[in-house]
């Protein structure tokens, strides 16, 4: 919008008069490209920045943009501008009739250079006679690219946020079924033991061996107990090697009875409940004597 040029039909103007070079000095010192215009939105005067932005647009090393009317030049622009210079015109005319107190807009101003934005302000100046309107053009184009880097790490984030979620839900389901899976595994090991290889060792156990033999089968009981004991987290689980005894003497124990009371209950011998309790302890691995066997049935519940 800043892109202005010269027309020799207008009317010679004044610039400005200032109450002293400093406020020139201040004037010509600020980054933004500032024009003043009166009342019609002819320009009365420029600062620095705005005359070196138009002599890089290809004006004249001399030219000051003084004497144009800066509403006709946003007006007549045509092209990819010509929405923003409309604008442009309109939020000016505001600000001189009064209707606003300021006009505030940032637009694309794009150069063969590379993608180039500005921040346009126009704000009337206070103070009793004719009236002033200050318009600037300060560049934003670093700003903006932050904020597109910004919008699009965030853009990432979001992405990652998503694929990481995706992803943990996955492997919440591949955790579970591997759960599922070692418990189908654990079941069908128990479950073989039990039923295609404990009966042999109860067998043998039955049968008239020697002394060296009874210890192999021993070993061979105790080594399955080993196995499958990690595998017994609770009593369900347990029940698939106890013998059906057992489990009656194991829910007995856990209910506080004493081997006598569940003799009676039974109607078995003492001495045969004190045979499945060491049973009992074997199965579950309780070697340590100190262990009591219904507390290790309770923390099984």
């Amino acid at each position: 919008m800043s892109k202005l040029k010269n027309d020799p039909s207008q009317a010679e103007t004044v610039p400005l008069c200032y109450s002293s070079e400093e406020a020139r000095t201040v004037l010509d010192s600020l980054s933004a490209h500032i024009a003043i215009l009166d009342e019609n939105g002819i320009i009365l005067d420029t600062n620095r920045a705005w005359r070196t932005f138009a002599v890089k647009s290809g004006m004249p090393e001399d030219y000051t943009s003084i004497g144009d009317d800066y509403l006709e030049i946003c007006e007549a622009t045509k092209g990819e501008e010509d929405a923003n210079a409309r604008t442009v015109a309109d939020g000016i005319r505001s600000v001189i009739e009064g209707r606003v107190d300021e006009f505030l807009f940032d637009y694309p101003c794009h150069s063969p250079d590379g993608p180039h934005w500005y921040y346009m302000r126009a704000i009337k100046m206070s103070g009793e006679g004719p009236v002033r309107v200050v318009v600037s053009h300060e560049e934003i184009t670093d700003i903006k690219l932050t904020e597109e880097a910004l919008r699009k790490s965030e853009a990432q984030l979001t992405q990652q946020k998503v694929e990481l979620e995706e992803a943990n839900i996955a492997l919440k389901v591949l955790l579970k079924q591997r759960e599922n899976d070692k418990t189908d595994l654990e079941q069908k090991v128990i479950t073989n033991i039990k039923e295609m290889v404990m009966p042999y060792v109860e067998k043998l156990k039955r049968v008239n061996l020697k002394a060296k033999d009874k210890t192999i089968v021993d070993i061979i009981e105790s080594h399955l107990q080993n196995i499958i004991s990690p595998m017994m987290q609770n009593l369900a689980n347990a029940s698939i090697i106890l013998t059906p005894q057992e489990i009656q003497v194991a829910a007995l124990v856990k209910d506080g009875k004493a081997s006598k009371e569940i003799a009676d209950i039974l109607n078995v011998s003492e001495t045969t409940i004190h045979f499945h309790r060491k049973n009992l302890r074997k199965k579950f691995g309780l070697s340590n004597s100190q262990t009591n066997l219904r507390s290790y049935l309770l923390s099984m519940s």
